[in-house]
């Protein structure tokens, strides 16, 4: 899946001057990271913790948690490979369509991989519903889901995840929430996931603060299973910069500010205006990115003709299992961002797709 994700720039020959394709919302101040940053340069010159202990204890200190719950990883992407390894084998269930990053972890640790498709999923106005996992319970069975989703922007209603759950309390649920920042929608606190015996949650830093180059996350879990991940962790895979970077935003957790509200706001908007283009379907989201339809041809055109007319990036959805070459993904920027892409989106529509 290497070449399969959004942010792919490099690809085109012009500059990309409003990027739609990742999910990270860019538009944040960095200014103070990136001084406190300049500051512990000389970090680089010494090894980091082989694990991150001083990490691990200040977010565990920030989360309500015993150290013990919490592993710091090199972005949630080494989190999905650690958690996938350390049920090496397992009788696995992917809930889709989603990352792909599951799968093909899953598949490297020779997971028995079974897929399970959201019900209710494009019906305007309705919740995803989850049924009770599509595997034999079994000590070895895991049931993998990102919540809110990559790249639907849906979220399983608290109460109904939690039931199943604890249904079934063979299964691991392992729950991706590096979007939970990005939703009003109730979540599964990492306190409240903690408690529970059969949950693995993972964490994504570099998405909340918009920072994709420093590679930082974590997963919380109760201590015995999250033991079995860092059985399987190898020394000194986080950075210096990152745990320095880790320190500062633990400790300054408004750094990069996000106003939410507004962001949900703008999203709605730009989903509202690009349903109403005839030949296109916006998809509803409780998040701020979103998965659109054309009505005809294929979305990878409609990238190429983006990107090298007008310089705007998407995301080409055809490559998550369950959605087809009619599937584009966009994130939600600024306002005048937007309205650069609807109305090139509708220029594209009337002009070239007819």
């Amino acid at each position: 899946m290497i070449q399969g994700h959004g942010d792919d720039a490099y690809r085109y020959g012009r500059p990309i001057r409003a990027n739609f394709s990742s999910n990270v919302y860019g538009h944040v101040d960095l200014a103070p990271l990136k001084a406190h940053l300049r500051a512990r340069l000389d970090a680089i010159g010494n090894y980091p913790e082989p694990e991150p202990y001083t990490l691990e204890k200040a977010l565990a200190d920030r989360l309500g948690l015993d150290p013990a719950a919490v592993c710091v990883t090199s972005g949630a992407t080494e989190a999905i490979y650690l958690t996938a390894h350390a049920f090496a084998g397992s009788q696995t269930t992917i809930l889709q369509p989603t990352f792909s990053e599951y799968a093909d972890a899953c598949a490297l640790y020779n997971h028995h991989l079974i897929s399970h498709t959201r019900q209710n999923l494009f019906r305007p106005g309705t919740s995803p519903v989850l049924k009770e996992p599509a595997v034999p319970p079994g000590p070895r069975t895991t049931f993998w889901l990102c919540n809110p989703n990559n790249p639907t922007g849906d979220v399983i209603p608290k109460d109904e995840l939690v039931k199943t759950i604890e249904t079934n309390p063979e299964t691991v649920f392992v729950i991706d929430q590096s979007y939970g920042f990005f939703t009003r929608e109730p979540l599964l606190s990492a306190a409240e996931a903690v408690a529970l015996p059969n949950v693995i949650q993972l964490h994504s830093m570099t998405k909340r603060y918009a920072m994709p180059g420093i590679r930082l996350g974590y997963i919380t879990a109760n201590p015995p299973l999250l033991d079995r991940i860092r059985a399987v962790r190898m020394p000194w895979s986080v950075n210096a910069l990152a745990v320095e970077a880790g320190l500062y935003l633990t400790a300054h957790p408004d750094t990069a500010p996000v106003d939410r509200a507004a962001l949900l706001r703008e999203a709605e908007r730009l989903r509202g205006a690009l349903d109403a283009l005839p030949g296109l379907s916006a998809l509803p989201t409780r998040t701020h990115f979103f998965l659109c339809r054309l009505d005809r041809g294929h979305a990878a055109d409609l990238k190429q003709w983006l990107a090298e007319e007008h310089g705007l990036l998407i995301r080409d959805a055809a490559n998550f299992e369950g959605l087809d070459e009619s599937y584009f993904r966009i994130a939600a920027q600024t306002p005048e961002e937007n309205d650069l892409l609807v109305a090139a989106v509708r220029q594209y529509l009337e002009e070239v797709a007819r």
